[in-house]
């Protein structure tokens, strides 16, 4: 096993590397690049970077390099997530993972001869990617996206016309700093109640307290329900000039069966028919009402 390279923070320690007899092709062999400081790996990232762009690619020597980059300059991205500190250990590991994969884009599409730093090229590329993780993953309800970037745009703008004008602006307001309809604003503004979800089981403020059973009421107390016999308001409406198109027997048929809820015997013996002809008579009017309701759609 390839004896490791220790590397600190001092300028000698680039020297270690050339003297060092362990190498992968034209590299040199780094036992654990992650524990790379990062001065080093600023100066060794140049010359992996140098080889990578010449050697072909799926060869051992491409590979290493390519993963000695991406351990050696982890540090960029815990450097971009500190920007995001203060969320929860669980969402920061996702960042870093986010990270890491801006980290890799930044490596395959970084190109020496642009004479940039490679810090300076990657850390935007990692910023990116993290933001676009929030963009995509943090809305309690799913917008388009040109929703969600309008948002953050509303909200710059709002935050810039608030201290100009010492209150809250008017979608006018908006609309003309941003340079779009009111419409597309005020669809922004609606979009935005998108980004968090309150819960059902939050206190309610203020209004009526209710009995005074020190107990708390939550927005779940108050939620109405939908009720059921709403949906026949319309059915209901669409029925009554039927209804008037039939003559008073039908009329009277319809009302005892269904009103006054006889069965099919009980309004034969009212009305001296058989069972039977009353079953025939009301298939006959129902028959008749249901055609008249499909021919109204």
């Amino acid at each position: 096993m390839p004896s490791a390279i220790s590397f600190t923070s001092t300028p000698q320690a680039t020297d270690q590397v050339s003297t060092c007899p362990d190498r992968v092709g034209e590299l040199p062999w780094i036992e654990d690049a992650g524990k790379v400081a990062p001065r080093d790996a600023r100066e060794l990232s140049k010359l992996f970077f140098d080889r990578l762009q010449v050697v072909e690619e799926g060869t051992r020597e491409h590979q290493y390099a390519r993963n000695t980059l991406i351990e050696m300059n982890q540090s960029l991205v815990r450097f971009a997530a500190g920007r995001f500190r203060g969320r929860g250990a669980d969402e920061m590991e996702d960042i870093l993972q986010v990270g890491m994969i801006g980290l890799i884009k930044a490596i395959d599409r970084f190109d020496l001869s642009r004479e940039v730093e490679f810090t300076s090229f990657a850390v935007p590329y990692i910023v990116g990617e993290i933001k676009r993780f929030f963009r995509d993953t943090s809305w309690a309800v799913h917008v388009p996206r040109r929703l969600q970037e309008l948002r953050v745009e509303l909200a710059k703008a709002k935050e810039q016309l608030a201290l100009l004008l010492d209150r809250e602006p008017t979608v006018a307001e908006l609309a003309e700093l941003l340079g779009r309809d009111e419409e597309e604003i005020i669809e922004g503004l609606v979009a935005a109640n998108g980004y968090n979800a309150g819960s059902l089981d939050m206190p309610v403020e203020g209004g009526d307290d209710g009995p005074s059973n020190n107990s708390v009421r939550t927005y779940a107390d108050i939620l109405g329900a939908c009720d059921p016999a709403m949906e026949l308001i319309e059915d209901f409406q669409s029925l009554a000039p039927l209804l008037d198109q039939l003559d008073d027997r039908d009329r009277l048929l319809l009302e005892l069966r269904f009103g006054q809820e006889l069965t099919q015997s009980q309004i034969g013996e009212r009305l001296g028919y058989s069972q039977m002809h009353v079953s025939r008579l009301l298939n006959r009017i129902l028959g008749k009402l249901r055609s008249g309701l499909l021919a109204q759609d």
